[in-house]
């Protein structure tokens, strides 16, 4: 008894025990996400309730939760952290017809559903679903079962995921690891806790970045931007930023192709505290110091990599800098209702590329691009700028040293306020100073606050698409504060061109 709809990406596995089926069942929770439908196919007694409350009691994060059979209820329904779950058991019901009884229409948005007997709902159900399909073996006993997974629909690349990640951990020596999905961040990559043996890794899913569509000469917008296509990038940053003494993740197993890493968990230990969370300014101190650290040497644009190949950094163009000014055209101005002629849209990028010049023109180095609370772990037991643990780095390219510092201290998701931003940008130039008598502090000033100004507009753009284009409204709040660090970067005195087209043309988003 299987669903009726062809076509699909499937695999199959032995489960001889309910250790394997509850891997099978972390295998498929791992790619969930909210409005999931599971159907669940197979034989009275062939484990599909079992196999649902598992799962029900995997994303409860309480194996002692009562999971009923819905049998004779005919649907159970769970709020539960990740989201809302809905278990249905079509088995009495008689055809289709009955279906609209069950209330599936008035289901809260973005429910995760399991379904038993879907047989029962032949030619009514989504086109896009994941089918685990369950068969008993009597003369292999009576725990083992034959599971084939199969993905529909829009569901099939995530079904094919399944098969891949799962014969990497176990190539890998993580057959038996434990494993519990973390929240991610605006990105497509996904990451995962692995338990094994009493000890903690971080998997890293992070499949080939698809190519977008042409936005300019024939280019994709992330070959434009250099955004990282693949792992390559982390993994070779994060060999080489150890080997220089930082404090990121150690690799300890990765497979390029499949963009799939096993890392060193650096723990969950914030530079941020507090509720709402506020810069630990000590923590933070200790991050300008890395960043000192990282700029005083002459670094190569060129790394090893894994199997005797090389990684080379892009250079932050002018082209990458200016197309990223450009989200806030095509993103943000349309959330606000503001419309720009085609003439004023030529004066921004004009206004950007005259006051861009000297930060591409500055001394390089390598500009990790993301140096900010999200991506930055505090190691107390460590020393010095070790102390700092870095995430997130595989956009790395090399261009100029501020980009990173107006990162962190114009943070677009905690207030760092102006006074400690100053204090803090005094800390780095001091210490720059010091090291380097040639090191020129009041330009270094200028192309921060030229930085700080692009940085913000490509945010305001970014998490205005975000809420657009792929329905996160949950970066939304982080506006106004990413408005305030755009009016406070567009005050320094070499900017005032381009605060004056801001001022005519940008309007602050009103609160709804």
């Amino acid at each position: 008894m299987f669903p009726t709809t062809s076509g699909g990406s499937s695999f199959s596995v032995a489960l001889a025990d309910e250790a394997a089926t509850q891997r099978l069942m972390a295998d498929i929770v791992a790619v969930l996400e909210p409005g999931d439908l599971i159907t669940l196919s197979g034989d009275l007694g062939a484990g599909k309730t079992t196999f649902a409350r598992a799962l029900i009691r995997h994303l409860a994060d309480d194996a002692a939760i009562e999971v009923p059979s819905p049998t004779f209820t005919l649907m159970q329904a769970y709020q539960l952290p990740r989201f809302n779950v809905v278990h249905a058991d079509l088995y009495r019901l008689s055809g289709p017809a009955e279906l609209a009884e069950l209330g599936f229409d008035d289901l809260p948005e973005g429910s995760l559903v399991l379904l038993e007997w879907p047989d029962r709902a032949a030619g009514f159900l989504p086109p896009d679903r994941l089918d685990v399909a369950l068969t008993l073996v009597p003369q292999q006993g009576v725990t083992f079962r034959n599971a084939r997974v199969t993905g529909y629909g829009a569901f099939a690349r995530r079904a094919e995921r399944i098969g891949v990640i799962r014969r990497f951990l176990d190539q890998a020596g993580f057959a038996k690891a434990e494993r519990q999905r973390i929240q991610g961040d605006a990105s497509t990559r996904c990451y995962e806790r692995l338990n094994l043996s009493g000890q903690s890794y971080i998997l890293m899913n992070a499949p080939r970045r698809p190519d977008g569509p042409p936005v300019r000469d024939g280019k994709p917008y992330g070959a434009i931007a250099h955004l990282a296509e693949d792992v390559t990038p982390f993994v070779a940053l994060a060999r080489a930023l150890r080997e220089r003494g930082f404090s990121a993740p150690d690799i300890v197993k990765a497979d390029l192709d499949a963009g799939l890493v096993i890392l060193e968990d650096l723990g969950a230990q914030a530079v941020v505290d507090g509720e709402p969370p506020a810069p630990v300014e000590a923590r933070y101190e200790i991050a300008v110091d890395v960043l000192v650290a990282l700029h005083r040497d002459i670094l190569p644009e060129t790394l090893p990599v894994a199997e005797g190949g090389e990684y080379h950094i892009p250079r932050y163009d002018m082209d990458a800098f200016l197309i990223e000014t450009e989200l806030l055209l095509d993103w943000y101005l349309p959330m606000c209702d503001a419309a720009l002629p085609d003439a004023k849209r030529a004066t921004y990028a004009a206004l950007w590329r005259d006051a861009l010049q000297p930060a591409v023109d500055s001394p390089p180095s390598w500009v990790l691009r993301d140096f900010h609370s999200p991506n930055l772990l505090w190691l107390p037991q460590r020393h010095d700028v070790a102390r700092i643990g870095l995430l997130d780095f595989q956009d790395a390219l090399i261009g100029p040293a501020a980009y990173d510092l107006a990162s962190l201290l114009q943070d677009a998701r905690v207030d760092v306020p102006e006074f400690m931003e100053i204090a803090l940008l005094s800390r780095y130039t001091r210490a720059r100073r010091a090291a380097d008598g040639n090191f020129d502090a009041p330009e270094f000033a200028r192309i921060y606050a030229t930085l700080a100004a692009q940085r913000a507009s490509k945010i305001l753009g970014i998490f205005a698409r975000l809420d657009r284009r792929d329905g996160k409204p949950q970066y939304l709040p982080h506006l106004p504060r990413v408005w305030a660090y755009l009016q406070r970067a567009l005050a320094h005195p070499a900017l005032a061109p381009l605060k004056a087209w801001y001022g005519v043309n940008v309007p602050e988003l009103k609160a709804a």
